[in-house]
C-alpha cells in the first residue's frame, strides 16, 4: 500500500505488530536513547511514547516515535517493498542514472512504463495542507513546545535528530533544484538551531553557491515527520537528474503532494506533521558539539551556521519523529543495512564483474566494503579497489576495501577472513593511499578530513602476479556428500546435517 503519511505508515505497522505503544512517562532527556539501544538490540518494534517528559520532569503535549526504521524489514515497508525487494529499487536507480540504449524495438517499448511512471511522479501543489492546521509566527515560535531528545550524556543541548531538511539553491540549474537532506540540529534558544551539514552535502552546496550570490540568508524548511517514502528518498543515492520528492512519488505509487511555505518560497509535504520555516545565516555560526555519533565516540566541536525560525506548522495534534546515532547497532547502521541492496545494482552498472558488494553494520555503515567478484586478469582487483572508492559519493569515506573472488562469501567474515589468510601476501596484496577525504569525525586519520586508504587483495593470484603454481582447492566428491546426505536421518545425530560445500 501507499502511504500517504506517517501516520498511515504507523497504523499499518501497528496491525502487524511492529509498533508498541508506551503510555508510561518517559524523558526524553537519555532515557529514551537507553530504550533504543535495547531495541535494536534484538529487533524490537518501533515505539510510540503517549506520554514524554523533559529533563525537568514536564509533560509534552506530543507523542515521540522512535525506533521507526530500526529493521531492514520495516525499511523495506517504507519503500513498499519487502527486503528481498529492495535489489529491483536499486536497479530502477541504475537504469535511471544512466539508461542502456535498447537493442530493439521490443525492448525499447518495455522502457516506456518505467519512464512513463517517473515522469508522472512529479509532485503536485495544494493549497491546504495538514502541515499547516497550526501556524505559530513571531513571539509564539518556541522549540520548547517539541519533546527534543537529549541523546547521550554530557551533550550540550537537546538535538534534532530526524529532520529532514528542504533547500534550493540560487539558480535555476539542476544542480540547485530542491534538496532534501538530514542534517542534525543543535537547540541554541526558542527560535535558534545549528545547522550541521557537512561540505560535500547537498544542503551546504546549496548555502555555499547561495552565499556566492546573495546577502540574505538561504531559505530553509526543516520537516519532522513525514511518510515513510520522503523520508528514504532523503537518504537513497538518486541520480542528479531525479528529485528527491519525485523518487519519493516513485516510492509510494502516487505523487507527492507539496504546500508552500508560509514565510519562505519553499515547498513542503503537504501531509507532515511539523515545519520549521526560516533562514540559514551566511555569517553567524557557532560551535556545534560534542554530540554522540556512528562512530561510537562524542565528535569534535566544529561551527556551523545558525538557522533562525520565522514559523512553526504542524497538524493539530503532531507526532514528534526522533532517534538517536551512536556505535552500531543504531537507526543509521539499519538504514544503511538496507540501502546496501540498493547499492549494488549501481555499483555493477559500471562494474558488471562485481557479484556482490557489503557494508557491514559494524564497520559504521560505510567505513569498511567487501566486494566479490569474477576476476578476469592480473591487476583486475585493484582496478575495482580504484573504482569503488570513486564512482559513488557516499563511498569516498570507504577507509578499508576488501576484494575477495566469487566463490567467497561477501557477508561472511569467516569465508572472508579465510580468503584473506590463504590468498593474501602482506606486502604484494595490499594498496595503499595518504592525504584522500575521511569522515571529519574519524579520529583515527592524521588530519581532520584528511586520511588514507587501504585495499586488500584477497583474491587468487594470476600470472604475473605470482610465478607460483596455485594450490587446488580441498573439496569432498559429490558421490559422498550424496551419500552422507541421504544417510543423515538415520544416523541420530543432532543438526540439519547440511553440506558445507559450495
Amino acid at each position: 500500500m501507499a502511504y500517504g503519511s506517517l501516520r498511515e505508515f504507523i497504523a499499518q505497522l501497528e496491525s502487524s505488530n511492529k509498533l508498541v505503544r508506551v503510555q508510561q512517562p518517559v524523558s526524553t532527556d537519555l532515557e529514551m536513547t537507553e530504550i533504543q539501544t535495547r531495541l535494536l538490540a534484538e529487533g524490537g518494534p518501533a515505539v510510540l511514547f503517549e506520554n514524554p517528559v523533559n529533563e525537568k520532569g514536564e509533560k509534552s503535549s506530543m507523542p515521540v516515535l522512535v525506533n521507526l526504521f530500526g529493521t531492514v524489514d520495516r525499511v523495506a515497508m517504507g519503500m513498499n517493498r519487502t527486503p528481498a525487494e529492495l535489489r529491483e529499487v536499486g536497479e530502477t536507480l541504475a537504469f535511471l542514472r544512466q539508461p542502456e540504449p535498447p537493442e530493439g524495438f521490443r525492448e525499447a517499448v518495455g522502457m516506456l512504463p518505467v519512464l512513463k511512471t517517473v515522469m508522472s511522479m512529479r509532485p503536485k501543489s495544494v493549497k491546504k495542507a495538514a502541515c499547516q492546521e497550526v501556524v505559530l509566527t513571531g513571539d509564539e515560535v518556541d522549540l520548547d513546545k517539541l519533546p527534543i531528545q537529549t541523546c547521550w550524556p554530557g551533550e550540550p543541548a537537546p538535538l534534532i535528530t530526524w529532520p529532514l531538511v528542504v533547500t534550493k539553491g540560487p539558480s535555476g540549474d539542476k544542480t540547485d533544484d530542491f534538496n532534501l537532506g538530514i542534517y542534525r540540529m543543535q537547540k541554541l534558544g526558542k527560535n535558534k538551531t545549528l545547522m550541521r551539514w557537512l561540505k560535500h552535502r547537498g544542503g551546504a552546496q546549496h548555502h555555499a553557491r547561495w552565499g556566492k550570490e546573495k546577502r540574505e540568508p538561504l531559505p530553509v524548511a526543516v520537516v519532522i515527520g513525514a511518510d515513510p517514502g520522503t523520508i528514504l528518498a532523503a537518504v537513497t543515492p538518486i541520480p542528479d537528474n531525479l528529485s528527491e520528492y519525485q523518487f519519493a512519488g516513485l516510492l509510494r505509487g502516487e505523487k507527492v503532494e507539496l504546500v508552500d511555505c508560509k514565510t519562505i518560497p519553499l515547498k513542503v509535504p503537504a501531509s507532515a506533521e511539523i515545519i520549521l520555516e526560516g533562514h540559514v545565516s551566511l555569517d553567524d555560526y557557532g560551535d556545534e558539539g560534542p554530540y554522540g555519533d556512528h562512530t561510537g565516540y562524542y565528535n569534535s566541536v566544529e561551527s556551523f551556521p545558525v538557522f533562525t525560525i520565522s514559523a512553526i506548522t504542524m497538524r493539530e495534534k503532531p507526532i514528534y519523529l526522533s532517534t538517536f546515532t551512536g556505535r552500531p547497532p543504531d537507526e543509521p547502521s539499519v538504514l544503511g543495512e538496507a540501502l546496501n541492496e540498493l547499492f549494488i545494482p549501481l555499483i555493477q552498472q559500471q562494474f558488471p564483474e562485481i557479484v556482490d558488494f557489503w557494508l557491514p553494520p559494524e564497520g559504521c555503515s560505510y567505513r569498511i566494503a567487501v566486494i566479490s567478484m569474477k576476476k578476469a586478469y592480473a591487476g583486475h582487483a585493484k582496478r575495482v579497489m580504484m573504482g569503488a572508492w570513486s564512482y559513488l559519493r557516499q563511498f569516498m569515506y570507504t577507509k578499508f576495501l576488501i576484494i575477495v573472488d566469487d566463490d567467497i562469501n561477501a557477508r561472511d567474515w569467516k569465508d572472508v577472513m579465510w580468503a584473506v589468510s590463504t590468498r593474501m601476501d602482506p606486502v604484494r596484496d595490499i594498496t595503499t593511499i595518504e592525504n584522500t577525504p575521511i569522515d571529519y569525525l574519524d579520529f583515527a586519520s592524521p588530519e581532520p578530513s584528511l586520511g588514507g586508504k587501504i585495499g586488500f587483495d584477497a583474491t587468487n593470484k594470476l600470472p604475473p602476479e605470482t610465478k607460483r603454481e596455485w594450490g587446488k582447492q580441498i573439496r569432498m566428491d559429490n558421490v559422498v556428500i550424496e551419500k552422507v546426505d541421504k544417510l543423515w536421518e538415520s544416523l541420530g545425530l543432532p543438526g540439519d546435517g547440511k553440506s558445507i560445500w559450495k
